[in-house]
């Protein structure tokens, strides 16, 4: 098997993996979308926490609707994991910049029908897309990118200088650990060290992103720092940080379930030998 095809495989594995991490996380994701205030009526969640937005879905919307989205959610995965990883070498956070931009639409997508409550407003992706370019225009489908943008380049380098320096430092202390333990607890960390350093501008994009959502005013009309200021303004600086708790048990399983993955697929795929 040549050099190209193994990296293939592992990429396609890497994705399952990371479909598979999303398809788990979605309840911990639609929690932090919750609580991040994805209505129009924040003010409503100043003293909401995960458990009692968790309540609050189940009683309103049903058990399912924890999985709002999730069918966008594995649309937008493929791609942006594969764009990603096929270039973070030669890239660096330019290839998160690259897959972010690319995929964006679907990213905005799922957030729309993530934060829906009792009224569907949009009734599946088709028809998210159809809706937002009717009604705010193609540009509608790039609400928050300005957000997104500066955020991701410095998620994925955070997250790969993280987890190969605890990887690394693990293996110089005790080398006869499990790899595949190794890698999901080393991936389980950066997840959070990534998380912790761009939660603001995630919560940000999320706001910017359901602007509009449903007919509805817009609620921040100042831009990138002008949303910054609202939310610190009205909420305080711990607004900021609207959700993380619900973020980080989503990102501890998720990307240390993708960093497992790769490195079992490429200790695999290292012991087939070269045609």
């Amino acid at each position: 098997m040549n050099i190209e095809a193994r990296v293939g495989v592992v990429l396609e594995g890497g994705q399952r993996a990371l479909n598979s991490a999303s398809t788990h996380g979605s309840i911990m994701d639609a929690g932090a979308r919750k609580v991040q205030g994805m209505h129009s009526d924040v003010t409503s969640l100043s003293k909401a926490n995960i458990w009692q937005e968790a309540s609050r879905v189940i009683n309103e919307e049903g058990f399912r609707a924890f999985w709002k989205g999730n069918l966008v959610t594995i649309a937008h995965r493929l791609p942006y994991s594969s764009l990603s990883l096929r270039t973070l070498q030669e890239c660096g956070g330019m290839a998160g910049i690259t897959a972010a931009s690319a995929t964006y639409p679907l990213d905005l997508v799922r957030t729309r029908i993530a934060a829906q409550r009792n009224t569907m407003y949009y009734r599946g992706i088709w028809h998210a897309f159809h809706t937002i370019c009717k009604e705010e225009g193609f540009l509608g489908l790039y609400k928050g990118l300005g957000a997104t943008l500066p955020g991701v380049g410095p998620s994925i380098v955070i997250s790969f200088s993280v987890y190969e320096s605890l990887r690394s430092f693990w293996h110089s202390k005790r080398p006869n650990d499990s790899t595949v333990m190794v890698s999901l607890a080393c991936g389980s960390l950066s997840g959070i060290a990534s998380s912790t350093a761009t939660f603001p501008l995630d919560l940000v994009r999320r706001r910017m992103q359901s602007e509009g959502a449903g007919g509805r005013a817009p609620v921040y009309t100042s831009g990138l720092f002008g949303t910054f200021a609202n939310i610190i303004w009205t909420e305080g600086f711990r607004g900021m940080y609207r959700g993380i708790l619900p973020e980080y048990y989503k990102v501890v399983p998720s990307v240390g379930i993708v960093f497992m993955t790769y490195e079992t697929l490429k200790m695999l795929l290292s012991l087939i030998p070269a045609s």
